[in-house]
């Protein structure tokens, strides 16, 4: 295998400690590890040809605050430190953050109820600046946005997720690691010596590994041993884009108040780091776990979805929250009207096409959506098998709590 740019050639035949996946969540866990055990053999196998190129490269970008999430868990706890964590980092590494806020937003009082569990969750997560508004007080935030009532965060924020990968790579070369580029994992044995990891450029023997690979993350964990359950079912999240004038009626970020059933946040408004403003995203199962067009049909991964029983309990369960998300993929004008409901003046606005990314989901045998992050263990391994969002705000407090499982091999 030759070194391609900003690659460190082939893997190393061993190393002390490495890690499979170079999404934003694999480069924080390396990048952590190497601050702990310097002196260490580290290596990091990434599958593409640059780091974040899957859901961390596919993202609205945004910096959570922490309000969604049930007060005690992982989530709740990782994204209100690790957001603080990650504004430290950009701020140090002159990395773009800025904390543009978010509103969001009960368009009338049969959404109060919700809104209130909302604050009640935020609030409990010690989430900083949450403030409550009246009607009246909306357009001071968002000056087109209308609703019963709204939530604003004044610490979300957005960033170039990619940039912060890159960023946290980089760390990881100067302390000594390295990261090798279109080596694809297939699985691990263990070996006298730790766990011998197999990949597409031949084994590597580590005496620790963590998995990190995002959407193929179950078929990692269950080649090395551990439980099938939960499965990964990929979610295609579709944006639409605002031309102007339109795009020019949203300053900042703009939220529904979400179905608490669901791990998914509604057709929102965001202004991205690039400075467009998207309308999205969808949620809808995809063929492929890659399915970032929609043409895009993997035969294994559309029978893994299919075979899996939580597939077809969910769909009894939700059915109609899927028929909706297929109108709104279908017709951009169902979709900008469905954000129009917190922004009336979008009433009517033409919306292009815009970026694409796929979410992957851990889902249970039962059927149930798992909302917070899971983690498993193998021999002398440690899995990621559940990191949707806030998992890239939370990278650098997860990646504390991955280290520390490293670390008990």
């Amino acid at each position: 295998m030759g070194a391609k740019p900003g690659d460190d050639g082939p893997p190393p035949a061993a190393c002390d400690l490495l890690v499979v996946g170079g999404g934003i969540l694999g480069m924080a866990v390396a990048r952590e590890l190497s601050i702990r055990h310097p002196g260490a053999a580290l290596c990091v196998l990434e599958s593409e040809q640059r780091v974040g190129q899957h859901q961390t490269g596919h993202s609205s970008g945004v910096i959570h605050a922490g309000i969604y999430y049930q007060p005690g868990s992982l989530k709740a706890r990782l994204c209100v430190e690790g957001a603080g964590l990650l504004y430290a980092y950009c701020e140090e590494k002159g990395i773009p953050a800025p904390k543009a806020g978010k509103l969001v937003v009960a368009v009338d009082d049969s959404e109060l109820s919700r809104l209130d569990e909302l604050e009640r969750r935020g609030r409990a997560n010690r989430v900083p600046g949450l403030r409550r508004l009246g009607p009246e007080e909306i357009p001071e935030i968002e000056p087109n946005a209308r609703g019963a009532a709204a939530l604003h965060s004044p610490e979300t924020g957005v960033v170039d997720f990619v940039a912060v990968a890159a960023a946290y790579a980089d760390d990881v070369r100067r302390a000594g690691g390295t990261i090798h580029l279109g080596v694809r994992a297939s699985g691990a044995d263990p070996a006298a010596d730790g766990l011998a990891v197999h990949h597409s450029a031949g084994t590597t023997r580590a005496g620790t590994a963590v998995f990190c690979a995002g959407l193929w993350s179950d078929r990692l964990a269950v080649a090395c041993g551990a439980p099938r359950d939960p499965r990964i079912v990929p979610f295609r999240g579709a944006y639409l884009r605002l031309p102007e004038p339109a795009a020019a009626l949203v300053r900042a970020n703009v939220y529904p108040v979400p179905d608490p059933d669901l791990p998914f946040l509604g057709a929102h408004l965001t202004r991205s780091f690039a400075g467009e403003v998207l309308v999205g995203p969808s949620a809808l199962m995809a063929p492929a776990r890659d399915a970032y067009e929609l043409r895009a049909v993997r035969a294994r991964d559309l029978g893994e979805t299919l075979s899996w029983p939580g597939t077809w309990r969910l769909a009894a369960e939700h059915w109609r929250a899927g028929l909706r998300e297929i109108h709104h993929a279908a017709s951009r004008r169902a979709f900008v009207a469905e954000a129009a409901r917190m922004v009336p003046a979008l009433r009517g606005a033409r919306a292009l096409r815009g970026p694409a990314g796929i979410r992957a989901q851990a889902l249970g045998r039962d059927g149930a959506l798992l909302d917070d992050f899971v983690v498993h263990r193998t021999e002398r391994a440690v899995h990621v098998r559940n990191a949707p969002s806030p998992a890239a705000t939370s990278s650098l407090a997860l990646a504390k709590l991955i280290a520390d499982e490293a670390q008990r091999d």
